[in-house]
Formats: C-alpha cells, structure tokens, sequence
C-alpha cells in the first residue's frame, strides 16, 4: 500500500482489512501510535471542515503532527506543468515543493478539486498525479477531481455499522442544487458499493451520467463482488425499496465549463429532485446519507436530515477513524 489514491487500487479484502481497523480505533480496541515522532503533510488546494479536522486528529491521535499548507495562502503558489515557462502568477514548482516536503514528513495528503472548465483535462488528475511522481512517500487522495476515497471508506464503514456484512440495496440520486458541482464524491461511493458488493442503483436526470469510463469499472466491480447496477431517470421510482439512500448533486458533461447555462437548464429540476418525506416512504425504512456540507431544503429536507434514519453525523464520525487506518496502514 505504497498511496492511497482510489478505492479500486485495492482489493475488497484490503477494504475489508481498513473497515475492520477503523472499527477497532473507533471502539477503543487499538490505542496504538504508529505515527509517534513523525509528521504528516496537509496540503489543500481547496476549503475544508471535515477532512481537515478529522485528519489533523487522527494524526494526533495516532502520535504524529499535522503540517497544514495551503498554496497560494499559507504556502507560494504552485505550478505543476512541465517544461512551463513561470513567468506569470505562479511561484514555485511542485517538483520542488514535493521534494522539499517530503524530506520533513511521513506522509503527504493533497486535496485539489476539479475546476468545472475542461473534464478531459481534469479527469486525468494532473496536479494529484504531480505529487504521485514526484513524492518517495505515500499520498493521500483528500478529494481530487475523479475521487473522494477517504469519505467513501467512511460511507462503507457507516453501511457495515448499521446493517453488518449483509448485501443492500442502495440508492444513489442526483439531486438538483443552484450550481453545478463536481463529480468525486459520487464517483468514488459508486465505486466503493460496487466493490463492497451491494445492489446499487444510480438515479439522475438525463443527460447528468457520470463519467462512462468510471461506470465502466463501476459495473466490472459490482460482477465481481457478486452486487449489481442499475440506472433510472425516474425520480418518483428510484427509491422504490432500497435500505440506503444517498444524495448527491454533480454537474452535467453536457455544458461542463459553461455554468450559467448549466444553471439556466437546471432549474427545472429544482423540484422535483429533492429527498423529502415521500420519496423517504417508499424505501424499505432506508437510513439517509449525504457526505455534507449539504443544503437544507435544497437537497433534502429538514424532516429527512433530521430523522432518525439519518446517518450524516456518522458519517462525518466516521472519517476520522477510516482515516487513522489509512494512515497506519501507510506508514507500516
């Protein structure tokens, strides 16, 4: 376990073998300091609550020290192209800050979204990938533009707490939101369910699939774990019988780079693809997910978030101790 970049570099048993580790930090069971005298490397690209919090935590916790850098703030601003002239706003290179870094810490997180302007630029990762080939010590994947793994093992982690190693139906929907946003999160849970062996079903309007190169993968995991794919465009089916709901709003491929008309097409979505009462009741007592921050009101509402079927707080718990089973596992 040289990085830990996307869930499906790793076995289901290598997933199994983290959620099983999690559960013993979480409950107590292993008080071990694997990073005891040695630091982690933060760095974010992008703003951050829950992964910045739960990391620096699970660092202490583990014995370690936290090292935040944010380029362009706390840190110079970065480029990561080769053979680029810097001649306009960019400071320092990441083949230097790499190297730098990496002869002060242990290991190192990055967090760098996509920027909504060109997929087929973005979905290949350049500045993740930068710090891949520069770095000798392991990289943590803390949101880029294709996945979220850290808050996906936390979502596997949430679905084994409540319902154990059963297969499940699992939803997850689209959800209508003022902007379009990126694709990570759903990307990486899709991947994740699919690996853990679930049924998964994918609802969202037409014309807002996911990247067909990831569903692809998607459906090859799901084979071979013995779960399923299914996809609708029906919101008034989609929650048909399912135990797992999670929400999520993406943007469309079709005017990716183009937000106002993203925004303008959008809009007639606003009211139906909402997670409200009704749809709630025709699951099969179905716990709710969302990774947050979420909109009240906007992807679901207060009654729904507010439930006892609700697990968003979990979730959030439960990054922290996925996190400190990734780290351990790294530095051993």
């Amino acid at each position: 376990m040289k990085n830990f970049l996307k869930t499906s570099d790793f076995s289901r048993e290598a997933i199994e073998e983290l959620i099983e580790a999690a559960l013993r930090f979480k409950s107590g069971e292993d008080s071990s300091k694997p990073l005891s005298g040695k630091s982690v490397a933060l760095v974010f690209f992008n703003p951050s609550l829950r992964t910045r919090a739960s990391m620096q935590v699970g660092i202490y916790e583990l014995g370690g020290n936290s090292v935040i850098l944010e380029p362009g703030s706390t840190s110079w601003t970065l480029e990561h192209r080769e053979n680029v002239v810097m001649d306009t706003d960019k400071t320092e290179h990441l083949k230097e800050f790499v190297r730098v870094l990496e002869r002060y810490v242990s290991i190192v997180g990055v967090r760098t979204f996509a920027n909504l302007q060109n997929w087929e630029a973005e979905r290949i990762e350049p500045i993740l990938s930068a710090f891949e080939k520069y770095s000798t010590k392991p990289v943590i994947n803390l949101e880029s533009a294709m996945h979220h793994p850290c808050q996906a093992l936390a979502d596997m982690l949430t679905i084994r707490e409540k319902f154990g190693k059963k297969k499940k139906k699992v939803l997850l929907t689209w959800a209508w939101h003022p902007k379009p946003l990126p694709m990570a999160v759903p990307n990486s849970f899709a991947l994740a369910t699919a690996q853990m062996g679930h049924d998964l079903r994918i609802a969202h309007p037409k014309g807002f699939e996911l990247d067909s190169e990831l569903l692809s993968e998607v459906e090859r995991q799901a084979k071979e774990n013995g779960g399923s794919v299914e996809y609708t465009s029906d919101i008034n089916e989609a929650f048909e019988d399912v135990e797992v709901v999670y929400a999520k709003s993406w943007g469309s491929f079709q005017n990716y780079g183009d937000a106002e008309k993203e925004i303008k097409e959008r809009e007639v979505y606003r009211k139906d693809w909402i997670v409200d009462e009704a749809k709630m009741a025709q699951t099969d007592s179905a716990i709710f997910m969302h990774c947050l921050p979420v909109r009240r009101n906007v992807i679901v509402t207060d009654a729904i978030i507010d439930s006892a079927n609700s697990v968003v707080i979990d979730e959030a718990e439960n990054r922290l101790h996925i996190q400190k089973a990734i780290l351990a596992k790294l530095i051993k």
